[in-house]
């Protein structure tokens, strides 16, 4: 993440929370996002810096047409000063400060075989105990794990899966000799 796309994000979450509207301002940046990763025509036509900036800021005005004041006018100043193109990477990086502001945590709890929700339940108390977090958790399968998990959060990643452990195990092998 690049310290301008944090800036950003800082700058927008202060005004928001100061204005009390934290959770509107990042519902409707992450709705611009999803929109844009959509739709590759308009993230590259945001992201070309050939482009002039205030044809960009008139396009995300007419997107943001009845959002928030704040919102729409955090897109123009993004759009103004050439990070257009950052609006994903951004709105990313507001997500994150948002939850670590409400002591959330997100995770992405990788298993071999679909989990009962009684024991994905147990991991998320375990993790929660660990981080003094609320953990929010995504679940997904992946068979080549052949058993055991992967967690994922933020830029954290803890390998304990069977796939995991044979491949680390072939690393050592093959550095040993």
């Amino acid at each position: 993440m690049a310290v301008a796309q944090r800036m950003y994000a800082r700058a927008l979450f202060e005004a928001a929370r100061d204005a009390g509207r934290v959770d509107v301002v990042r519902g409707e940046l992450r709705q611009l996002a999803d929109a844009l990763e959509a739709s590759p025509e308009l993230e590259g036509f945001l992201a070309n810096p050939q482009l002039d900036p205030t044809a960009k800021a008139d396009v995300l005005a007419e997107l943001s047409e009845g959002a928030d004041d704040l919102t729409r006018n955090f897109l123009r100043l993004v759009a103004s000063k050439g990070r257009a193109g950052e609006l994903r990477a951004i709105a990313e990086e507001l997500d994150a400060i948002v939850d670590r502001e409400q002591g959330r945590l997100q995770v992405e709890l990788t298993t071999a075989h679909e989990l009962t929700d009684a024991e994905a339940d147990a991991i998320v108390r375990r993790i929660e105990q660990a981080s003094g977090s609320r953990v929010e958790a995504a679940r997904s399968v992946d068979p080549s794990l052949v058993g055991g998990m992967i967690l994922q959060a933020g830029s954290l990643r803890v390998d304990a899966s069977v796939r995991g452990r044979l491949e680390r195990l072939r690393r050592d092998l093959v550095t040993r000799n």
